[in-house]
């Protein structure tokens, strides 16, 4: 479902990804862990396009959405097939990003009418029962600012769903929450993963890394041996890491 080789990201004079590769296959959840600052949300932002890459290759579900010439030139799709790769993602970010001024039900159906030219009606029936799946059917006709941190990132899970997306990234969904509330969020994420839905999952919460997901990707991005091929089982990740960082982090986090 995504293959990403050799990526390499630069901001100035800061190269901030050095060689990444990366293959996840359909169903896989994957979690990337590591401090902080290490380029984690660049990768991701790199995979939909939020950010350009400066080299390297990525496909999406078997579709080129960049690719590097033997000249050392990033040619990227054109744009029409760029955004229809790009709708095969969903992503939910740590900040939840929902419309201020749009209820929660408003919030959800807002990008399937905009994007995908659906009609009201048809929409409404789906982003109810994507509410009713993040426990939430009885907010729709609330305001984001009249929910807790973790109903707003619940609602930002229900959006990225009601593009019916093949593909969940998720970039630290639970860092701005209070303790108390991550687990509510992270219920609704255990809950993809027993769909299979295929995610790559950015996090801190070692305990989700090493119980839900079936890889796990240690995040430093210094050496492009920091994600392989493939990534190894968290049993392995936990109990006998290959990389002294990534033992050190270990210890500190868990």
């Amino acid at each position: 479902m995504i293959v990403a080789r050799d990526i390499r990201k630069r901001f100035g004079v800061v190269e901030v990804l050095k060689g990444v590769s990366l293959e996840i296959a359909k169903g896989d959840v994957v979690a990337v862990i590591g401090p902080s600052g290490s380029g984690q949300s660049t990768f991701l932002r790199c995979l939909n396009h939020l950010e350009t890459i400066d080299s390297g290759a990525v496909a999406i579900a078997g579709e080129t959405l960049v690719s590097t010439d033997a000249a050392g030139v990033c040619r990227y799709a054109p744009d029409a097939e760029l955004r229809r790769i790009c709708r095969k993602m969903g992503m939910v970010f740590q900040q939840f990003n929902l419309f201020p001024h749009l209820t929660v039900l408003q919030n959800i159906i807002e990008a399937p009418i905009t994007v995908k030219g659906l009609a009201r009606d048809a929409i409404i029936p789906q982003a109810e029962e994507l509410l009713r799946k993040v426990g939430l059917l009885d907010k729709c006709d609330s305001y984001p600012a009249r929910l807790s941190g973790g109903q707003k990132q619940r609602v930002a899970i229900a959006r990225a769903l009601a593009m019916e997306p093949d593909i969940m990234l998720f970039d630290e969904p639970t860092s701005a929450l209070d303790p108390e509330l991550t687990g509510e969020v992270l219920r609704s994420m255990r809950q993809l993963a027993d769909e299979h839905m295929t995610m790559l999952v950015v996090t801190h919460e070692m305990a989700f890394a090493r119980e839900v997901s079936g890889y796990a990707a240690w995040c430093s991005w210094t050496r492009a041996s920091a994600l392989s091929k493939r990534a190894p089982a968290p049993a392995e990740m936990f109990s006998s890491p290959a990389h002294p960082r990534t033992q050190a982090f270990l210890e500190h986090m868990l």
